[in-house]
């Protein structure tokens, strides 16, 4: 009895033994090989924009007053006076331009007065010789004199006043001259009464975006002031990368997310033709195209959406409806070739496919694969062909596509 004991005991250690070193299924995730819909997009950042930003600058130098307006007011184009540029104070004159200016005035003081002095010598000349010809017609008339004589005093007396007339115009040369002189030298209030001042009116209407110059101050012509622009009329602007940028095509519709309000539809509006070279956070140069994108959802869906706001868009560049499809975490190289697991009857099976299209979910089964297979995610190194898996006890992982 003792040894029929010992001997199930010894038969039941070796039962044991042999039940544990065993090889048991390898535990594995399995998903479908179905028909889905394949949409192939790219994503990227991007900005929100008005498409027609207008700059409104000075027109002329001078002092411009302090801007009333603020961001957000609303302008009426050829009727919202939006900035007054008034004569800006003059130019302060240092101790050498000063004596230079106050020797031009003493110079322009004294030509007048040499002007006045030679008014007085032509009027007294002009006197004399109207005297002169008086008394050379009552002499012509009795006979006393000749013709020659006669015209000669005339002659005089015309002279005598065309020279008088020239005095006069020399002196209000000389007299303008001194005020110029002297106006140089005039202390000038800025704003003084009856300065008038030059209005810019807003040249489109919409709204102020930024006001560049609020502040009074005295602003050179062409000096920015403010910004303005139509917040109903915007685009969104991307830069692609130019390998993504050459499968965009116009026409392709888009959905702009990331901007704090639901998902706004778009269009491809346009591909600019060239690139410009950034540097990326790593430090790498790279060419990026600018896509323009048409916003195309109702505006009431958007209007919270302003100038130079970040936006995320997601273009699509291929999208086919009912394509047979495997998750991409099922694939794996086999060499050249892409492969996957397939589980069938109970065991991990090697399978070729052949790949078309392909995002970050799932990928388009050209050949290799039927509706319905289950194939492995994730395979580990234990599983190989021909290896005994078993599905793990939570089920079949699905995998749809974003």
């Amino acid at each position: 009895m003792r040894r029929l004991i010992l001997a199930t005991a010894l038969l039941f250690l070796i039962g044991f033994l042999v039940w544990a070193f065993l090889p048991r299924p390898v535990e594995v995730e399995l998903a479908e090989v179905a028909p889905r819909t394949l949409e192939i997009v790219v994503e990227e950042e991007g900005e929100a924009r008005i498409r027609e930003v207008f700059t409104v600058s000075a027109t002329i130098a001078g002092k411009l007053q302090r801007i009333s307006l603020h961001a957000g007011d609303s302008v009426i184009k050829g009727e919202t006076v939006v900035a007054l540029i008034g004569p800006a104070a003059p130019i302060l004159l240092d101790s050498r331009s000063r004596a230079v200016a106050a020797a031009t005035a003493a110079a322009a003081q004294a030509a007048m007065e040499l002007a006045h002095a030679q008014l007085a010598q032509a009027e007294a000349t002009h006197e004399f010789m109207t005297s002169e010809a008086n008394r050379a017609i009552a002499l012509y008339e009795k006979g006393a004199i000749s013709q020659r004589t006669y015209d000669a005093a005339i002659l005089e007396s015309k002279t005598s006043q065309a020279a008088v007339s020239s005095a006069v115009a020399n002196l209000v040369v000389r007299e303008k001259e001194l005020e110029s002189a002297l106006a140089v030298l005039r202390s000038d209030k800025a704003g003084a009464p009856g300065r008038c001042c030059v209005e810019i009116v807003a040249p489109v209407s919409g709204r102020v975006l930024r006001v560049v110059t609020e502040s009074e101050q005295v602003v050179q012509p062409g000096a920015p002031i403010l910004e303005i622009g139509d917040p109903t009329n915007l685009e969104i602007m991307v830069e692609l990368l130019s390998r993504d940028a050459v499968q965009v095509k116009q026409g392709a519709v888009a959905t702009i997310t990331g901007w704090g309000g639901a998902p706004i539809a778009a269009v491809v509006e346009r591909v600019q033709p060239s690139a410009v070279t950034k540097v990326s956070a790593l430090g790498i140069d790279e060419q990026r195209v600018k896509v323009i994108l048409a916003l195309t959802s109702p505006k009431d869906q958007w209007n919270q959406l302003g100038h130079g706001f970040r936006v995320i868009a997601r273009i699509t560049l291929w999208r086919e409806d009912k394509v047979l499809t495997i998750p991409v975490g099922a694939l794996f190289r086999d060499g050249a070739e892409w492969a996957a697991y397939v589980f069938r009857n109970g065991s991990a099976r090697l399978q070729l496919i052949q790949l078309g299209e392909r995002n970050e979910s799932v990928g388009q089964v050209l050949a290799g694969l039927q509706p319905g297979d289950r194939v492995i995610l994730h395979p580990s190194d234990a599983v190989a062909d021909g290896v005994s898996v078993t599905p793990r006890a939570d089920g079949d992982a699905s995998s749809g596509q974003n």
